[in-house]
């Protein structure tokens, strides 16, 4: 039996909600790290930098390096690298997709770009709108970092994602958008490249279902769900696809790995008994 394993762990909702941390969260990456087993946060939002991302960790009381934090931003960034080498680009986002494509070689320009790339931000207006738009008119192919309708705020409530700002220039250039983030395969197979492990190898855990859960099961990931986040249990029933655990927070799975020593119960072909929907 093969007993290696890592992790892909999505963020806000599973180790913290707006500014507190979720219950069993730093206890888990502690025991992570203490075990030595791999593993990637990922993350849609494209506005912080892996350095921002640790910062931020860092204050809420877990301690992770950079090596640690997949970004859509990175995703991005890397993946037009390698479609088109030392390319252009025109950008509708902050400061972590801007070091991300520079990091991979990409020019930022307000001229003919080679592409149009969107992600997070406040800096979103009508005039960039317009410049985007004429932009992909002329010939410069759209790319969103993420399809997220709307993204949490730190006071608790929400704010249009960049899935809502791409659907506006859709409509208004009549051109689909490719996105790389969560639940693209773009992403989440490079991130589980950064793990080094094969598929069968890859735990996602997340609180969503038509991201983090979606991406996990149309790439053969195993599959976690905490209700920690912006699913409840009778959510369930409106999917087509299940997850293979489903607990309520990182603290219960934790609960259920110790019982294992620390090994996940789908190697012991116990995961069948775990969900109860």
């Amino acid at each position: 039996m093969n007993e290696t394993f890592g992790f892909l762990i999505d963020m806000d909702g599973v180790l913290y909600r707006g500014p507190e941390l979720l219950p069993g969260a730093g206890e888990f990456v502690r025991q992570l790290r203490h075990r030595d087993i791999p593993f990637r946060f990922l993350t849609n939002n494209s506005q912080r930098t892996r350095r921002d991302v640790v910062a931020k960790l860092s204050r809420m009381g877990i301690d992770v390096e950079e090596q640690h934090v997949f970004t859509s931003a990175m995703a991005t960034a890397r993946f037009l690298a390698q479609q088109k080498p030392d390319g252009t680009a025109f950008v509708i986002g902050e400061g972590g997709l801007l070091t991300a494509l520079h990091q991979n070689g990409y020019a930022v320009v307000d001229h003919d770009p080679d592409y149009v790339v969107v992600g997070e931000g406040r800096t979103f207006n009508l005039e960039l709108v317009e410049t985007a738009t004429r932009m992909i008119h002329g010939g410069a192919m759209l790319i969103a970092t993420n399809l997220d309708p709307n993204c949490p705020t730190q006071n608790g409530g929400v704010r249009p994602g960049c899935g809502a700002m791409v659907a506006m220039l859709e409509l208004a250039t009549g051109v689909k958008a490719f996105s790389v983030g969560k639940p693209s395969p773009v992403m989440m197979r490079a991130a589980r490249k950064e793990l080094g492990l094969a598929t069968d190898e890859t735990i996602m855990i997340g609180d969503t279902m038509e991201t983090d859960i979606l991406g996990g099961v149309q790439l053969g990931f195993h599959t976690v769900l905490v209700l920690s986040g912006g699913t409840r249990r009778e959510d369930l029933v409106r999917y087509a696809y299940r997850p293979e655990t489903v607990v309520a927070n990182l603290a219960e799975y934790g609960e259920m790995l110790a019982r294992h020593d620390w090994h996940p119960p789908h190697l012991a072909d116990e995961s069948r008994d775990l969900v109860a929907v």
